[in-house]
């Protein structure tokens, strides 16, 4: 989603060659310092190469494609030929990527299209036959442990209850985590063990307790394609919402429960921050002005009722939407808005991170790659 910077123009009047510049060239980073991180999803597929720097990471190169390689999957339980041969095409662009950088050490994920699939494992002895790269299927826990790890940077040290909420193509999963025990300077390093595990022994450090955690079998492309007979837009709005609040009814934390004054959701997907590019205003994204952005619950739903103002027309010619979002935003905006009907809060924090940063940080931090500080 990240636009590209634009090359300025050259005048007119610049001369036929170009002036030295007394600055050697950036030596390319050193393959021992690298990891990757590939995320295959229901609807995209994602990579990112890292080296670790200081309590974070630097990218060196990425990629992220929209496959849609659950299309038809509801249906009729398979992948299909043609998302597969899609999938396939991405898959051999990311081992260019790891060979021209030499990448030694890596982590390849797949999640809820695999997982639910009849033929998934055979898909993915078909992407290691073709591709020589060995994808594995990651269970919903690790899926959301990994998730959260990721928006570590982002949980404020006044957070006393937190919930992240990831909402992928084919599932969105949900953690509740309790902060109280744990000192004010100390919760976003909290989180960030949570790499280990969500059920953790007390230890030298104070634990982040996980109150309750859920992987809802519905995100921006499954809940869609269980609504597409559905001709009025709004309509099937309406009941994408409501359908996916009914799926929320085994979750732990109550929706009659009142959110304190230290409570703070943390949104990780395409929906949340395309969410935050439309309040912005912004025609070219940018992710230093998105992630970390914090909306309240007034803007969300300002920006939900312009797309459905708008129409299916109108959000495909939106800029702020792309192409390769329109078609989802909307079961996307859906889950959000349920989600704000049974927590409402002034404080959610967008975030333009996920899995793959997951991935990444759990690898650095299991290496003992990176400063132990946020």
């Amino acid at each position: 989603m990240e636009g590209a910077t634009m090359a300025p123009r050259r005048p007119e009047s610049a001369g036929a060659f170009p002036i030295a510049v007394e600055s050697p060239a950036p030596q390319p980073p050193d393959p021992a310092t690298l990891y990757a991180a590939l995320d295959l999803g229901t609807n995209s597929c994602r990579m990112l190469i890292a080296q670790p720097k200081g309590s974070g990471f630097h990218v060196v190169d990425s990629f992220s494609k929209s496959v849609q390689l659950g299309q038809g999957l509801e249906a009729s339980g398979r992948l299909s030929r043609a998302a597969m041969s899609r999938t396939i095409g991405a898959i051999r662009i990311c081992k260019q990527k790891l060979l021209r950088h030499d990448v030694r050490r890596m982590r390849l994920v797949a999640t809820e299209a695999c997982r639910r699939a009849r033929n998934g494992a055979q898909f993915l002895q078909q992407v290691r036959r073709e591709t020589g790269l060995a994808l594995e299927i990651i269970q919903p826990e690790e899926e959301a442990r990994l998730a959260v790890i990721s928006c570590a940077p982002l949980v404020s040290t006044r957070t006393e209850q937190l919930l992240v909420v990831d909402i992928g193509g084919g599932s969105t999963e949900l953690v509740w985590i309790d902060l109280t025990a744990v000192p004010k300077r100390e919760r976003p390093r909290a989180i960030m063990r949570l790499h280990a595990g969500f059920r953790q022994s007390p230890g030298p450090f104070p634990v982040a307790k996980v109150v309750d955690w859920i992987s809802v079998p519905l995100g921006v492309a499954t809940l869609r394609d269980q609504f597409e007979d559905v001709e009025d837009d709004s309509a099937r709005y309406a009941l994408m919402s409501w359908y996916f609040e009914e799926n929320l009814a085994g979750f732990a934390p109550s929706a009659t429960m009142q959110a304190r004054e230290g409570f703070q959701i943390i949104g990780t997907s395409g929906t949340v921050t395309t969410v935050a590019a439309s309040h912005l205003g912004l025609r070219r994204y940018d992710r230093a002005k998105v992630d970390g952005l914090r909306m309240t619950s007034d803007q969300i739903d300002a920006v939900v009722k312009e797309y459905l103002a708008l129409g299916p027309e109108g959000r495909r010619a939106d800029p702020r939407i792309g192409k390769d979002r329109h078609e989802l935003i909307m079961s996307g905006s859906a889950i959000l808005q349920a989600l704000m009907r049974l927590w409402p809060t002034d404080r959610l924090s967008v975030a333009d991170r996920g899995l793959r940063e997951g991935l990444l940080y759990a690898q650095m931090s299991a290496d003992g790659a990176l400063e132990d500080a946020l």
